[in-house]
């Protein structure tokens, strides 16, 4: 399965990944310990030269993480015909022991790394590197992560089995069955769909707040943070089965298919980037009181405060558009 070209493009980019990753943060360890703006030494010259380096490096590295999410999935989807018992990615990730923990772990992957991209493109507003220690301790604990990311990637597909015979969505996303996916099927349509509406409606009301009078950052982040699970637990709870139009089809990964017009890759990235855009707000936050940054940032927060607002939009736009489309009816 190594082999597969999709397969090949996720694991060396990984690797890539997680060398530039280990690297940068090698240097984000010199910089912690001995960055000092107000001197004049060579060390200090040389660390400055280097984050502008590091910082290109990670800028690109991180960019392939947040896509690298997507091709996981979607090579996940194109094995699953190769494998017995498998009728979409939710086959092919079961196939092996290291297939969900991987993908739990790139979700979180992609949070983590879209909020360090928000901050070190804020870091880059000031003149006097106003956030550099804060960028590469917010490195450190995602540095491992992306390591440990890509082993388990390596593995699971390593060790996937054409001959051996695994599971479909059918069972795993079956309301009677075991497991998380089973649990979030079992969801009451009525209560979720609930839910679902109230967290994104959060998210605009909290984000109209801070648009009129520029505070409650941390805030909005905690709303848009938080309707991210919401909104996935609403997909497998009462969406899918709308837009299968079959009240028992739960899964979250044949959304991805050509038969349903490929909905969940717009519907998974506005959800995902409205989240990244939302936190990152929260995540610059306290940079609001550094002087060099304290014209900057409000601007640069209510430009993502409006880009996780039209995102979440979009994202609610398709769920209702296609909610009324469908033939099924409660």
């Amino acid at each position: 399965m190594i082999l597969h070209p999709g397969v090949l493009a996720l694991v060396l980019s990984s690797l890539l990944v997680s060398g530039m990753v280990l690297f940068a943060s090698w240097q984000g360890l010199r910089v912690l310990r001995a960055w000092d703006l107000a001197s004049g030494s060579a060390r200090q010259l040389d660390l400055e030269r280097r984050t502008y380096l590091v910082s290109t490096l990670l800028a690109a590295a991180l960019g392939i993480e947040l896509v690298s999410l997507f091709l996981y999935v979607f090579t996940a989807d194109a094995v699953a015909p190769l494998l017995t018992g498998a009728m979409c990615a939710a086959g092919t990730l079961r196939a092996t022991a290291f297939g969900t923990p991987v993908l739990l772990l790139k979700l979180v992957n992609f949070l983590l790394a879209g909020v360090w991209l928000v901050v070190n493109h804020a870091d880059g507003l000031g003149h006097d590197y106003p956030l550099v220690r804060k960028k590469y301790a917010l490195l450190l604990p995602l540095a491992p992560l992306v390591v440990l990311e890509a082993g388990g990637q390596l593995a699971h597909f390593a060790e996937i089995r054409p001959d051996v015979i695994t599971s479909c969505c059918g069972s795993l996303f079956a309301s009677g069955g075991d497991g998380l996916g089973a649990d979030l099927a079992a969801l009451p349509p009525g209560p979720s769909s609930v839910a679902f509406f109230v967290a994104v409606s959060a998210v605009f009301a909290v984000g109209a707040v801070f648009h009129a009078t520029g505070r409650g950052g941390v805030p909005f982040a905690l709303a848009a943070g938080l309707a991210l699970p919401v909104a996935l637990a609403g997909i497998v709870s009462f969406v899918s089965p709308y837009l299968y139009e079959m009240p028992t089809h739960h899964c979250p990964f044949c959304l991805l298919q050509r038969e349903y017009g490929y909905v969940g890759y717009p519907l998974y990235a506005t959800l995902l980037g409205g989240a990244v855009a939302g936190m990152g707000v929260g995540a610059i936050a306290p940079a609001r009181r550094i002087e060099s940054l304290a014209v900057a940032v409000p601007v640069l927060q209510r430009r993502l405060a409006s880009a996780s607002m039209l995102l979440y939009a979009i994202f609610t736009m398709i769920v209702t558009w296609r909610l009324d489309a469908s033939a099924l009816r409660s």
